[in-house]
């Protein structure tokens, strides 16, 4: 039985890339080239590129606040969907950033992936597995990944949102959900219209339509457990 999803807040995150031999890529090298063969066949627009899996997460009560503490190493993106297939076995962690968009009203802007994408149907906030890109120096810029996100999937940059200090880190198994609240200065009317006018132009837009959040009665099961969790809590509910 499943354990639900938990959540706890922290002032700072610090992950650090550290070199890494993962035994499962390296003991299911058949089964992962077999998955990846079978996602690819339903959805050839998959790329094999590079994510960071994270190890030795663990929270730290430090001086100023709670810090989020661990280290990730590369692994290619075939082993690591391979994985997440095969119910995420031992030892490491999807640690990965979402841009928790709220607006001026209080409502949150979350979005449908688009059928071409791996998460097809699922409706989050803006974000995903960090990569190389969310580097900075051997330091993990969890806060830029987010941001960068943000503006992929929304068009919307940096000077549009005010992120809230700290972060609220939902744990669910192996998945390690990292939401940085950012705040728009727009009601979610205006915000929508924004976001669909951005979508409206890109040639293979992320999300397949708009979801906002006005409270607790749109929470439904398109949405990923610890994407549940983050929005009853926020709400007041959870």
């Amino acid at each position: 039985m499943s354990l639900a999803p938990r959540i706890e807040k922290v002032a700072a995150i610090d992950i650090r890339l550290r070199p890494n031999a993962w035994d499962f890529a390296a003991g299911h090298a058949a089964e992962i080239d077999a998955n990846w063969q079978k996602r690819v066949e339903a959805n050839p627009r998959l790329y094999n590129g590079e994510v960071l899996l994270m190890r030795d997460i663990a929270r730290d009560a430090a001086p100023g606040g709670a810090r989020l503490q661990g280290t990730c190493f590369v692994a290619e993106y075939k082993a690591f969907q391979a994985w997440h297939d095969l119910g995420r076995p031992g030892g490491v962690s999807n640690l990965f950033a979402l841009a928790a968009l709220r607006a001026a009203d209080g409502a949150y802007l979350l979005g449908e992936m688009a059928a071409w994408t791996a998460n097809a149907g699922r409706v989050y906030c803006p974000g995903g597995t960090p990569d190389l890109n969310d580097l900075d120096g051997d330091g993990l810029d969890l806060e830029g990944s987010a941001l960068r996100e943000l503006a992929e999937e929304t068009g919307l940059a940096a000077q549009d949102v005010a992120p809230s200090p700290g972060w609220s880190v939902v744990f669910d198994g192996a998945l390690i959900a990292c939401m940085k609240e950012l705040r728009s200065p727009l009601p979610i009317a205006d915000l929508i219209m924004r976001v669909a006018e951005f979508l409206a132009q890109e040639k293979n837009p992320e999300f397949a339509r708009l979801v906002p959040v006005f409270g607790p009665a749109d929470i439904d099961a398109s949405m990923p457990a610890f994407m549940q969790a983050y929005l009853r809590r926020a709400f007041g509910t959870g």
